[in-house]
């Protein structure tokens, strides 16, 4: 089978072409190497400024690379000339806290009072902690990244509350300071990790069963290490419950046109 890193050296703008033609609707953890990627929230004009304000406060899991118009779906920061509604592989969409759908182009969906939020994604330093020598499990086995909901509860705004969301990644335990540097250089995509080994510290009751993504293989020597994770938002709306919203499938992002490079601090 194909593997997202089979396009490692694809454009940006090929990959999402590919995507709304249909030809892509799994994960994109390793394609577009050096690109951003970007998760998706969608929410009515009312519910923007909370949910702006819940991202302000919660820039972990939260930190924002664009905002659309209201109506609009364009990402004109990011990506300018492309499309929100059908440049995702998979989207989830939302009714008071309940998944009631999951499609791969939400243009039937859309509204002309809905804000769309693109926010930033680790899949983006994973490109620097390949060059670093450090493994990315879920790249290898060309499977989605294991996720889990926390016991770390986000600091509310207005109507939304809820737990974060983190991702995970085995690193072997001499490589865990290189993860935490690389990785933290970049801030707009989750930066460092959130939390190193035991995952019962944060509320993680079992390992091999995430509540996202896939589970992935613990080799001996190694350590689990958590990131915050964009798909935050999601937990948010079925702790809120809004009466509408649009998500991306975890895992199955926005690739940007700009390069992880423009958002490195040092």
């Amino acid at each position: 089978m194909t593997k997202p890193s089979d396009y490692a050296n694809y454009s940006p703008q090929d990959v999402r072409k590919m995507i709304r033609a249909g030809e892509w609707d799994r994960p994109t953890s390793g394609m577009c190497e050096g690109y951003v990627q970007a998760n998706l929230a969608v929410l009515s004009k009312d519910l923007a400024y909370d949910f702006l304000v819940f991202a302000q406060r919660n820039p972990k899991p939260c930190p924002i690379l664009d905002v659309t118009e209201v109506g609009k779906t364009e990402p004109k920061l990011i990506a300018p000339g492309a499309d929100i509604t059908k440049d995702i592989p998979r989207y989830r969409v939302w009714e008071n806290g309940e998944l009631v759908d999951e499609v791969t182009d939400v243009t039937k969906y859309w509204r002309d009072d809905l804000v769309a939020f693109l926010i930033g994604c680790s899949f983006s330093f994973e490109g620097a902690m390949l060059q670093s020598h450090v493994p990315v499990r879920h790249i290898e086995c060309g499977c989605n990244v294991p996720m889990y909901v926390t016991n770390i509860q986000c600091k509310p705004a207005g109507r939304l509350s809820g737990p974060m969301v983190v991702s995970m990644r085995p690193i072997p335990a001499d490589l865990v300071p290189k993860a935490v540097l690389c990785t933290g250089r970049f801030p707009a995509v989750h930066g460092a990790p959130v939390h190193i080994g035991d995952p019962a510290g944060i509320g993680i009751k079992n390992i091999d069963k995430p509540d996202f993504g896939d589970a992935v293989e613990i080799k001996p020597g190694e350590i689990p290490v958590f990131w915050a994770c964009g798909v935050t938002p999601q937990a948010v709306i079925m702790a809120a419950k809004p009466d509408f919203a649009i998500t991306h499938a975890p895992g199955h992002m926005f690739i940007a046109d700009l390069k992880d490079s423009d958002y490195a601090v040092f």
